[in-house]
């Protein structure tokens, strides 16, 4: 809490909590990305909880096959299955079988054998669908939004608001992986040139030169074909080109400052260089860097949802916002799916939008809210 204790930090978070809109799009969005953060406890089509014969079991976090619940196969136990359901709630009646709701009512309404012995439950998470597993529905695939599936499912019987659920999360974790590791490279290098200028300046200048002119989008392709696209790869490419927004703001910041007086007397008492431009020219151009993080944030989720639109990003079985956006449009007869793409995206854009716009302005000493 010694950040809060000085004059400068406690008039930047006042000037924050009294932009209205920033505080209520960060609490939003804090609350959808901590519900998201723990996905796999919100949609799921595996149970979180089991009760069978007395003993508890995490189905959700282990691997358990059928004959661990009274069955007959070594796989893994479809929890979706009746069957499967019934020989948890009833210790594993082989009757379950041959009439398994039945019996799933009977041991719920302890009327089946001994209750003591019997009586098992199931906890089921509040989507009770998970991201990558097709479903087994009565229409045509993609259906429409029923009690059962709230927004839908797409062509391939997936459940559109799990796969949303882990797509938001993917898509915020990307961005932020993206934007604080790019900030730091372009930081550190847009300091070092405004600061030293001469040679150092020159040199980078034309290293910046010949790396922004490299085309994103063909690297990205022709990589795409050699290797097996994933999370790790594609955030280290997009990391590699998205670094160089921030240069040209620091580095101009930096030439501005550098003979500065107060820069020269810290030279004179001796500081280090490292100190000068990180401990004193910094927090100058911190106004100059939070303008330009919005933009950097909304552009990688949107190169992230753009690359999967294309099918060039993270592979089809990874939950994905340009995936359904692009299964909308290839089924144009589903407008559930274009809805909820559109509004996802632009909930997630906007919310943060607004409150970097406040950290930005709370930075800025010429702003004051009333």
């Amino acid at each position: 809490m010694k950040l809060f204790k000085s004059s400068i930090a406690q008039r930047r978070l006042e000037n924050f909590r009294a932009n209205r809109r920033a505080v209520w799009s960060l609490w939003i969005f804090g609350i959808l990305f901590f519900v998201c953060l723990f996905a796999e406890l919100v949609a799921n089509d595996k149970p979180l909880l089991a009760s069978y014969r007395g003993d508890i079991y995490a189905p959700a976090f282990r691997f358990y096959t059928e004959v661990d619940f009274g069955g007959e196969f070594e796989t893994e136990a479809s929890y979706r299955d009746p069957e499967v359901e019934c020989l948890i709630v009833t210790g594993g009646l082989d009757s379950c079988f041959d009439a398994p709701f039945e019996l799933i009512a009977q041991a719920k309404a302890n009327t089946i054998g001994d209750p003591d012995f019997y009586q098992g439950w199931v906890l089921k998470a509040p989507v009770p669908y998970s991201f990558n597993h097709p479903n087994d529905i009565d229409a045509a695939a993609p259906s429409a939004p029923d009690s059962d599936h709230w927004l839908g499912t797409d062509d391939q019987t997936r459940d559109v608001l799990a796969r949303i659920i882990y797509g938001f999360r993917i898509s915020t974790v990307f961005a932020i992986i993206v934007v604080g590791v790019s900030s730091v490279i372009g930081i550190v290098a847009g300091a070092t040139m405004g600061y030293f200028g001469g040679w150092v300046d020159l040199i980078f200048q034309r290293i910046l030169e010949i790396w922004s002119s490299t085309p994103m989008l063909y690297v990205i392709i022709i990589l795409s074909a050699i290797f097996t696209m994933n999370f790790v790869i594609l955030t280290s490419l997009i990391i590699l080109f998205s670094w160089m927004g921030l240069v040209g703001l620091v580095r101009a910041e930096f030439l501005r400052a550098r003979n500065f007086e107060y820069v020269r007397a810290a030279r004179a008492m001796g500081v280090t260089d490292w100190k000068i431009m990180f401990r004193h020219l910094l927090p100058n151009a911190m106004v100059a860097t939070l303008t330009f993080i919005p933009f950097a944030v909304t552009g990688a989720i949107s190169a992230l949802t753009g690359l999967d639109f294309l099918g060039f990003g993270l592979p089809p079985s990874y939950p994905s916002l340009g995936e359904l956006a692009l299964q909308a449009k290839n089924n144009l007869q589903a407008p559930w799916l274009a809805f909820s793409a559109f509004l996802s995206i632009s909930i997630m854009l906007s919310l943060l939008v607004f409150v970097f716009e406040g950290v930005r302005d709370a930075f800025d000493p010429r702003k004051t809210f009333k």
